[in-house]
Formats: structure tokens, C-alpha cells, sequence
């Protein structure tokens, strides 16, 4: 379950909380980049789409199935056609995504 404050905060400052169900993460989708790797510095109508973002909640499922490689706070690489945006933070960086539409997990090396 991740914890969120947005807009919609009532009175006594409650705070929205999204929680995946079935096999799914919420991850919150990395900036666009407004450079590209030789420097090149891009107009503010034309971003290079990232696909890679940090888990920022899984659900129980994915909690509790030792086979499942993913957890809180990792870095992913995601399909965004099939993300499902949530309207908590400006800008649509929050995500829920199926398991399968992950596609890897950043790891470092030892």
C-alpha cells in the first residue's frame, strides 16, 4: 500500500492510499528526459518517453510469493501502453501495471 497526499485531502487531513490487488505494482514513472545522451538539449514540446519507474506499492500477492522477484522501491522497466495512470500527483507519474507488462527489475552488481 502506498500513501499519498493530493488535492483531494479531506478536512482533517486524511491522506489517499492506493493498494494494488491481484498481481499488480504501483510505480511511480520516471521524469522524461529533455536531453538526450549526447547532450543535445530538447524543446519543451518534445520529451524522450521513459518506461523505467520505482515501485512505490505491490499488492499482497506479489508480497507473499517468494517466487515473484519484485519489491518495494525497485526499479523497473515497464510497458506504459498497458499502465493504468492514477490521478494522485500531477503530471500522471503514478501507474498501477499487471505484473507481466513489467518486463525487468534494475539490479546492482556485487
Amino acid at each position: 500500500m502506498a500513501t499519498f497526499k493530493n488535492d483531494n485531502q479531506t478536512a482533517a487531513g486524511e491522506l489517499e492510499t492506493v493498494e494494488p490487488i491481484g498481481k499488480r505494482v504501483v510505480i511511480r514513472k520516471d521524469e522524461d528526459k529533455k536531453e538526450t545522451k549526447g547532450g543535445i538539449h530538447l524543446p519543451d514540446n518534445i520529451e524522450i518517453p521513459t518506461i523505467t519507474g520505482r515501485i512505490v506499492a505491490v499488492s499482497a500477492e506479489i508480497e507473499a510469493d517468494p517466487m515473484l522477484p519484485l519489491k518495494k522501491y525497485d526499479r523497473v522497466l515497464f510497458n506504459p501502453k498497458s499502465a493504468i495512470p492514477v490521478d494522485f500527483e500531477g503530471g500522471n507519474r503514478l501507474f498501477v501495471v499487471d505484473l507481466e507488462h513489467v518486463v525487468a527489475v534494475f539490479r546492482k552488481s556485487n
